[in-house]
């Protein structure tokens, strides 16, 4: 049988279901690991306050973490609210007795600004906890309030990772993606004497809620594998990156991330290639197709519902060639398998989550006529126009293309062209929710032409 990799999380309650062990455990589901709880206190919240704190006795939070850990057993443990000084020095007493990785998240303020750390009880964590700590990820705030630097900037934030380091951890991350002033969201770690920055997109968005509870959480699912300290912060990283890219818009407040994004990708790549194959089926089986087939050939993709990259988009490797009597693919749908199919996909996706898929066919009048006529929003670039610095960056064109088709027609369109530049052949991309569904229009305006 499979080994069971199982992670135990001691923290507080969010009725909400965005932070807290509510958070965790779903983070641990979403990275393989079967999750555990000792819940330190219940919270009546939701993603604007906390309006209630009623804490659990230090007794029975020893006695959650004694009875999980007994008979399941524990291969990492995460840390989140412990709230009082009683609490936290019973729980680092008998995580004293245990020689398991430990992440520490010193949850001090909620999001709201509520404090989940009575004052008390900092001098408590600092000297009981971290000494116990694998890894410790205060956000800049907490890293001020522990090490008493004041953090502006990066090179505040690594003093600061260097004073909490003294205090016994084995690493130290800041997370300053929200007060760094970067181009890139960075966060610090700082470990066996080597500076790292944790560098992941930065989303213009206020639905993070939890996401210190899923980082380090997604650190413990790391270590409860057996990886390293730098694996496990490096994946938790780009794991709670796509969370945020793909935050939920629920409540009045600040919304929660979304945990399961990763998860629903792993899930989907099946259907998705599926997807690919019908429509190719569909290419395949119209021999009218063959006359949209442009001088670099034709391709069609479609990307997970979260993809992020790349590597999330599958697309036919090889592409769609012209036949005697119709198209043919050379190859089979494969993720990664076209940067191109994939850069117009994810620049279009940026704008409307729903078009997940696009199919490539050659430029002409005729044929944007066509596309016109099945009441399609039709838009298109000139690479004429196109900046200097963009031009010069790989895959930059597309990005910019996709920017410029949706300023020019108000909104997000279902075909967007270009008439090509020096070296270019002009092009035409479809795009819409499915593989299949671009492929239908295809179809479609294939058979359109040739009957004009």
């Amino acid at each position: 049988m499979t080994r069971i990799f199982r992670a135990l999380t001691i923290a507080g309650s969010d009725s909400g279901g965005g932070a807290g062990i509510q958070e965790d455990l779903k983070t641990f589901m979403a990275l393989g690991v079967y999750g555990m709880s000792a819940i330190t206190a219940v919270t009546a919240q939701n993603t604007m306050e906390v309006t209630g704190i009623q804490d659990i006795s230090p007794d029975m939070v020893v006695a959650q973490i004694r009875a999980v850990r007994d008979d399941i057993g524990v291969d990492s443990v995460k840390t989140g609210m412990l709230h009082t000084r009683e609490i936290i020095e019973a729980v680092a007493a008998e995580l004293e007795r245990y020689r398991i990785p430990l992440v520490v998240d010193p949850v001090m303020i909620a999001k709201s600004g509520a404090a989940l750390l009575k004052p008390e009880a900092k001098r408590s964590l600092i000297e009981k906890i971290l000494p116990l700590a694998t890894v410790v990820t205060p956000n800049a705030i907490e890293a001020e309030s522990i090490s008493g630097i004041k953090i502006r900037n990066l090179e505040d934030g690594k003093r600061a990772a260097e004073k909490i380091l003294t205090m016994g951890p084995e690493a130290v991350v800041v997370k300053g993606g929200h007060i760094f002033e970067t181009a890139k969201a960075v966060d610090i770690l700082l470990h066996g004497g080597e500076i790292t920055m944790l560098e992941g997109e930065r989303y213009e968005t206020k639905d993070t809620h939890g996401t210190g509870c899923s980082f380090a959480s997604a650190i413990a699912a790391g270590l409860a594998k057996g990886k390293t300290v730098p694996e496990s912060t490096v994946e938790a990283k780009q794991f709670v990156n796509t969370a945020i890219r793909y935050s939920l818009r629920l409540g009045k407040g600040s919304g929660p991330l979304n945990p399961g994004a990763v998860l629903y990708n792993q899930a989907e790549r099946f259907d998705v290639l599926e997807n690919i194959r019908s429509a190719v089926s569909m290419l395949e089986g119209c021999p009218e197709a063959r006359n949209l087939v442009a001088e670099v050939q034709m391709n069609v993709g479609m990307a997970l519902a979260y993809a992020t990259g790349i590597g999330d988009v599958a697309a036919i490797e090889g592409r769609i060639v012209k036949m005697s009597r119709g198209v043919k693919a050379t190859g089979c749908p494969r993720f990664g398998a076209s940067s191109h199919v994939a850069r117009t996909i994810l620049a279009v996706k940026k704008f409307d989550d729903s078009k997940r898929a696009t199919i490539n066919i050659r430029y002409g009048e005729d044929i944007v006529e066509a596309l016109r006529s099945l009441g399609l929003v039709v838009s298109f670039y000139d690479r004429r126009e196109e900046p200097p610095e963009i031009k010069n960056k790989e895959g930059g064109t597309t990005y910019w293309g996709a920017e410029q088709a949706v300023k020019r027609a108000g909104k997000v369109p279902d075909v967007i062209y270009h008439l090509g530049d020096w070296g270019k052949e002009p092009i035409i991309s479809v795009v819409g929710p499915s593989a299949v569904d671009v492929a239908k229009i295809i179809v479609v305006v294939a058979k359109q032409m040739k009957s004009i």
